[in-house]
């Protein structure tokens, strides 16, 4: 599995140590899944903007063809 190191401040991995212990989870384990939830998402949020394009554009886009 690949990894990835990351740089914080020092109040950034105190905060983040404190979350984490009061989650119960690891600083790494909490870390993880801040990211993929990010991602997730940044995903949702395009392909809600994405389907409200091709909504918005349908009649258009039926004219056009």
């Amino acid at each position: 599995m690949a990894g990835l190191n990351l740089r914080f401040t020092d109040e950034e991995l105190d905060a983040l140590r404190e979350r984490a212990a009061a989650e119960g989870r690891s600083m790494q384990t909490f870390a993880h899944d801040a990211v993929i939830a990010a991602v997730n998402e940044h995903s949702r949020l395009f392909n809600e903007a994405a389907e409200h394009v091709l909504n918005a554009s349908a009649e258009l886009n039926r004219r056009l063809a």
